[in-house]
């Protein structure tokens, strides 16, 4: 079995903050970086080696990433799912193009995980409008509906709340040039999230369960270890790791689920990469989830996970950002600060993170409260 060592020289397609973790942790390792991004100066791009400034569609930027590198990852999954299959034929891209494919698309990703007898929420795929008024008969009000492609942080997503709602959910349809899915809108008591790694040769780990909290469908915090009980731990565990092992993944893969009102676990959407609900990882977990991403596509032996301390992980927005560094003397001596280099600070733009550690998750929160920066 093929195994990179410290070194070796790791490719990122992508050059956002999470290449740029990755590289952070990689280089403590001893491993070399060039990433692959449109964007100067871009998070990844600092903090590795070299960059390669050029779109993800372009074969020829492409390949010279992989006549730079000895392993490639990506580190989001909006890159070219083609350049990604090309490069598989003549580079080492231990995650491969097909997890790729399918992730990019919920209905492919809804379709595979219902294959593998995955608890998801019941769906179907827009083909006509006739579909939009038979979701009605389906689900009930309200459902949820939802471009096959390209939406995060709670872009292309509409809920649909009543017959009044129809008309513009048929004319969204017409005009998103998209396919698009139709889901059953599954009341919940939390949003949980499992990282599982797997490595090159099968191994795998799963990272602590997070409890995590959104504001505008953004993730405002995680928190660890989620407040459930050992048999839903146990019961989310399970689904991860038999998600993990059904598409075969080598890296990480984020499963995001909803806990029912009933104690059920119901897979929402994956991310196929490090994922924002685990950066509490970074300063909480004996082993990160960016080393661990490493450690699995470079067929290391995967790090211990245990959780060393109770954490809040609370992003930091553009509108929260200067709140911060105004405060930054005030940060408890257990907050660990972590920004990602973004030149512009916009609204709702993910600028960095600040984990919270501390005795209980009741202190934690305390502490956060105190600072009043997120109101």
């Amino acid at each position: 079995m093929k195994v990179i060592k410290p070194d070796s020289t790791i490719g990122i397609l992508g050059g956002g903050q999470l290449g740029r973790m990755i590289s952070i942790a990689g280089r403590n390792m001893g491993y070399r970086f060039i990433t692959l991004d449109p964007n100067p100066d871009s998070p990844c791009g600092q903090a590795a080696d070299q960059q390669i400034i050029s779109s993800y569609s372009d074969l020829k930027a492409a390949k010279e990433l992989a006549d730079s590198s000895d392993v490639i990852t990506y580190e989001f999954e909006n890159v070219d799912s083609n350049v990604t299959s090309l490069l598989e034929k003549t580079s080492f891209v231990p995650q491969g193009s097909e997890l790729l494919q399918i992730t990019q698309n919920r209905i492919h990703e809804k379709s595979t995980l219902h294959s593998y007898n995955v608890p998801v929420a019941p769906f179907l795929v827009i083909e006509s409008e006739n579909d939009i008024h038979k979701a009605v008969d389906c689900f009930g009000f309200p459902y949820i509906m939802k471009t096959a492609t390209g939406g995060y942080d709670g872009k292309g997503q509409w809920i649909i709340s009543s017959m009044d709602d129809i008309p513009n959910a048929i004319e969204t349809w017409k005009n998103a040039g998209k396919d698009m899915i139709i889901e059953k809108f599954i009341p919940f008591s939390k949003e949980l999230s499992v990282i599982v790694a797997r490595n090159l040769q099968g191994q795998t780990k799963t990272f602590p369960i997070a409890e995590n909290i959104h504001i505008n469908n953004i993730l405002h915090q995680s928190i660890v270890p989620a407040r459930i009980t050992a048999e839903q731990q146990e019961k989310a565990e399970k689904i991860s790791l038999k998600v993990a092992e059904s598409l075969q993944v080598i890296g990480l893969i984020a499963i995001e689920m909803f806990l029912t009102n009933d104690g059920e676990i119901i897979v929402n959407e994956l991310a196929p990469r490090p994922h924002n609900s685990g950066h509490y990882s970074m300063d909480a977990c004996i082993t990160s989830q960016f080393e661990q991403h490493i450690r699995a596509i470079c067929g290391l032996p995967l790090g211990e996970t245990s959780l060393l301390s109770p954490i809040i992980m609370v992003n930091i927005l553009g509108q929260h950002l200067s709140e911060v560094l105004n405060k930054i003397s005030r940060l408890p001596p257990t907050a660990k600060l972590h920004l990602y280099g973004k030149k512009e600070s916009v609204e709702n733009r993910k600028m960095g993170h600040i984990n919270f550690l501390g005795s209980t998750i009741e202190q934690v929160d305390q502490q956060i409260k105190e600072l009043q920066i997120w109101t």
